[in-house]
């Protein structure tokens, strides 16, 4: 059995998971990188950055290793599949500028115009007028003042009552359904400690579907996230297998629902959510 040197803690659990499950199959084969590196196109110097977490082997390499080792080609490429999104996913951020994300901003004072800037300092220095009935002069500036003061009142307040209920509409917006089930919008997925998600199943153009999402490809493995976790969350309930929380995340639970559902089934027990499985939620 060969000594293998630690995994960089800098790789994803889902990357580490499919190195190791190579790893494995190598060791249980009794191959050496020299012979693993007769048997398949890769060299011995990429088999040893592969299954040292170096560099992720692609699809044609996997599939070599496990003919060449006697392994489990389909459930190999399934955590292939899996890592190489988290892989490309994390190297393709750094290409990324970063964008700077702007301060909190307080609603501001309402500014006076211009024109009703100029009008106040006309009616302060304005002389005052003459009443006509008993000569007394009254001053002109002061009541322009207080008509202008009651107008600058009445408009902050309007603008702070517009910005309260904005706020309040968007802090609505997530997860809000229409009578017919169906999402108005696809926000960002984004989970809240304790948050869940309700359920409503129906059976749409012959499939069943929660309203979460449409997808039937996408690949679902421990620890993934997302509104197609949502959605196979509220299948693999209506389908009797309980997933625990309905909170968007692959966690263990989910996992073993998953492989209930694909042993009832006669699927592959392997706890990921791929395009079989899916058909077997929806159906």
């Amino acid at each position: 059995m060969s000594r293998w040197k630690g995994l960089p803690d800098s790789l994803d659990h889902r990357v580490v998971r499919l190195v190791v499950q190579l790893r494995r199959l190598k060791d249980h084969s009794g191959l050496s990188l020299a012979s693993l590196a007769a048997g398949t196109s890769y060299s011995k110097s990429s088999w040893e950055r592969y299954l040292n977490g170096k560099k992720l082997p692609p699809r044609e390499a996997v599939q070599e290793l496990a003919r060449v080792c006697g392994g489990d080609a389909t459930r190999l490429l399934a955590l292939h599949e899996v890592a190489l999104q988290v892989w490309q996913a994390e190297r393709a951020e750094p290409d990324v500028p970063a964008v700077p994300q702007p301060e909190p901003t307080a609603v501001p004072e309402p500014a006076v115009p211009e024109p009703v800037a100029g009008v106040v300092a006309a009616a302060a220095a304005a002389p005052a007028v003459a009443a006509p009935a008993t000569g007394r002069r009254i001053p002109l500036g002061p009541l322009v003042l207080g008509a202008l003061a009651v107008l600058v009142v009445a408009g902050v307040t309007l603008l702070t009552t517009r910005t309260w209920q904005d706020g309040a509409a968007a802090g609505r917006g997530g997860d809000s359904l229409p009578a017919g089930g169906t999402p108005t919008a696809a926000p960002a997925f984004t989970h809240r400690l304790g948050e869940t998600f309700e359920c409503r199943v129906r059976r749409r153009a012959g499939v069943l579907s929660a309203g979460r999402s449409s997808t039937d490809t996408a690949l679902l493995g421990s620890g993934a996230t997302g509104w197609d976790v949502v959605e196979a969350q509220c299948l693999l309930r209506h389908q009797g297998c309980d997933p625990g929380a309905v909170d968007g995340i692959v966690g263990g639970k989910t996992t073993r629902a998953v492989k209930r559902l694909q042993a009832r089934a006669g699927l592959p027990t392997d706890g990921i959510i791929g395009p079989d499985t899916w058909k077997v939620l929806r159906r």
